[in-house]
């Protein structure tokens, strides 16, 4: 760690500053303003900032807090989650501006550094399935990989089968889970298939993580509208979102009460499944769908995500060998795959007339098939025992890569020799 995560995160910074230098530009330069004959741009850059903004807290505060519900990985849920975010939007601005702009200049608008941030969510839900097993050497890694990955399916999805996604349920949450799920199975572990201590919740860790899911659950329409055609448009994206997400709250709370013994409720399904109408709307968030759709959409995704965290996240432990930190299968993608489908048959029933049921089909195809094959790729080069991962003991221990208290280090001494000993040692 000391010498190959400095030398790579320095090396890939400087190389990211001399790539804007070359390519990247104000999109107030006098050339770009020239080219518009307009100053639209910069009058739609103050309009969205808000949404940006909105989009801005649910990765950085979202995502992080979202995945701090392990006892002793606090430190690394949130604090790789900024240095994953920080990475993602330097190289997905690049990225998405090399292939949308054909080896010109890039110019940075609004909806460049929104889609920067976008690029940089499918990382973080992938994330979320390898959380407390890799190192952040191959964090890194894939944080790169992945997003060159990502863009290109997005550049296949909207250019070539121009497929409707505005809140990206198919290109960002089932891409990110399904990719996640592919690294996670290349890298299982077989001495986790018992399970691991440190992966075990406690009070105060469940409440930061409910913290991300508020944030989440909040800011999720500007997330499926940041991006949609002002105007009739964005305002159904927003409303759309909106009610899907409050149905779906209901349903994960009546379905976790249903599942589980006596009828208690569980945190893991509160602090994911009530996102899963967010996901699942998104496709087909900007269209006239009407508000009980939308509704009914988001009941569905609330009660499979909770069954999804019921009876599949086990199964796929023990009989696929993919460990699935956080359960991102069930609230990004299985959610996703929903808003897929839903996206399929509002098109098909004539709602948008922007693209086919045969091209959104296509979309959702390609979203899943090339985030297994580029995560098994990218799984294949991490499994390499060359980036520092921790050893299974060592896994979901913040104490690995970080500089933690005392007294948590302590912890262990604590118990195995008895306070008196341990009062001795202190005096």
């Amino acid at each position: 760690m000391r010498f190959k995560f400095p030398l790579m995160a320095i090396s890939l910074e400087v190389a990211m500053i001399v790539l804007f230098g070359l390519f990247v530009q104000y999109e107030t330069d006098y050339s770009v303003l020239r080219q518009t004959n307009s100053s639209k741009s910069i009058d739609e850059f103050f309009v969205l900032y808000p949404l940006f903004q909105d989009v801005h807290v649910m990765i950085f505060v979202g995502f992080g807090f979202l995945m701090t519900f392990m006892k002793k990985y606090g430190f690394s849920s949130v604090g790789i989650n900024l240095f994953i975010g920080a990475l993602g939007l330097q190289w997905g601005t690049l990225i998405w501006g090399i292939l949308h702009y054909h080896g010109q200049k890039i110019p940075i608008g609004i909806i460049s550094m929104i889609n920067a941030d976008f690029s940089t969510a499918t990382v973080l839900i992938s994330f979320g399935a390898v959380l407390g097993k890799i190192s952040p050497i191959q964090m890194l890694i894939m944080t790169i990989i992945e997003i060159t990955v990502f863009v290109g399916n997005e550049y296949l999805v909207v250019e070539k089968f121009m497929a409707s996604d505005i809140g990206a349920s198919m290109t960002i949450h089932a891409f990110g889970a399904y990719f996640g799920l592919a690294v996670a199975g290349i890298l299982y572990r077989p001495g986790l298939r018992r399970g691991h201590d440190n992966e075990e919740s406690e009070y105060h860790s469940d409440l930061f993580a409910m913290i991300g899911t508020l944030f989440l659950w909040i800011f999720w329409p500007s997330f499926n509208s940041a991006v949609a055609d002002a105007g009739d448009k964005q305002y159904r994206a927003i409303v759309n979102t909106y009610f899907s997400l409050a149905a779906c709250v209901l349903t994960a709370y009546a379905f976790s009460s249903l599942v589980e013994h006596r009828g208690k409720l569980s945190m893991v399904h509160i602090q994911n499944a009530t996102l899963a109408g967010g996901v699942s709307v998104g496709t087909c968030a900007d269209m006239d769908i009407s508000l009980c759709v939308s509704m009914i959409i988001g009941s569905t995704a609330g009660m499979v995500s909770v069954l999804g965290f019921k009876f599949l996240t086990p199964l796929f432990a023990t009989k696929l060998r993919i460990q699935d930190t956080c359960g991102v299968h069930n609230l990004h993608g299985l959610p996703g795959v929903i808003g897929g489908l839903a996206g399929i048959a509002a098109v098909a029933m004539g709602v948008s007339d922007k693209s086919t049921w045969a091209m959104q089909a296509a979309a959702l195809g390609s979203s899943i098939g090339t985030a297994v094959v580029g995560g098994i790729f990218t799984g294949l080069i991490l499994k390499l025992p060359i980036w520092g991962q921790p050893l299974d003991q060592n896994c979901y221990d913040d104490s690995v890569y970080w500089e933690v208290p005392w007294w948590k280090e302590g912890d262990n001494c604590f118990h195995e020799h008895g306070s008196q000993n341990q009062l001795e040692l202190e005096v």
